[in-house]
């Protein structure tokens, strides 16, 4: 028989195993917590948060996926409307393992796993909102960089041909062309600054946004 990867075996076979797994998955969508020994709530743990990202998801597709492994479909229907529903605002972590005291006779160890239905402290979506509102300050403070470096580069080309026509004004040369070339280039320099503009407000709205989610 072969060796398992990772960790102990925790049946006669992987298939047994598998649907081991499965039927404790089920049991703890059903109830929220079952009590189980240590490794198996261990291994338990990785498949029953990688079936509610699934449920997370909420299409076709995933729902096949979870129905591969939860062959209930009032669990896996409360699992993709309800479970889902309070695991929206967290990012993982939507399971914990807590130990209790080692079961009788055997002495192995016992644990209860459950899963985490306490709401986001408002106090980390606050956080969460602060850094999201200063990383859109920290875009748009670069690209107001952008747009300065940018409106610099054709006010300056504006200004050399300003200078061509002027020069050729007073050589009698081609005075169209280099008059055509510094018409473009000023408007050119025109939509720069207002490209700066636009970027300087957002910048500022966006900074206001900062300071009130803090």
């Amino acid at each position: 028989m072969p060796t398992p990867k990772k960790g102990p075996r925790l049946a006669s076979s992987p298939a047994h195993e598998r649907l081991m797994l499965a039927n404790m998955a089920t049991s703890l969508f059903s109830n929220t917590r079952i009590k189980t020994t240590l490794p198996k709530a261990k291994r338990l743990r990785p498949l029953a948060e990688r079936l509610i990202t699934f449920a997370k998801r909420g299409d076709l597709h995933s729902r096949r996926r979870v129905m591969r492994v939860i062959r209930d479909k009032s669990i896996v229907h409360k699992l993709f409307t309800e479970i889902a529903e309070q695991m929206e605002q967290r990012e993982g972590g939507y399971t914990r393992i807590v130990r209790i005291a080692p079961r009788k006779g055997d002495a192995a160890p016992q644990a209860i796993i459950e899963l985490v239905t306490e709401p986001v402290s408002p106090k980390q979506a606050v956080v969460k909102e602060a850094e999201a509102a200063a990383k859109t300050a920290a875009e748009q403070d670069a690209e107001v960089v952008d747009a300065a470096a940018d409106a610099a580069r054709a006010a300056g080309a504006a200004a050399d041909a300003t200078e061509q026509a002027v020069e050729a004004n007073e050589t009698g040369s081609d005075t169209a062309t280099a008059d055509a070339a510094a018409l473009e280039l000023n408007e050119v320099a025109e939509d720069a600054d207002k490209a700066e503009q636009d970027a300087e407000e957002s910048a500022d709205v966006a900074d206001e946004a900062a300071a009130a989610a803090k």
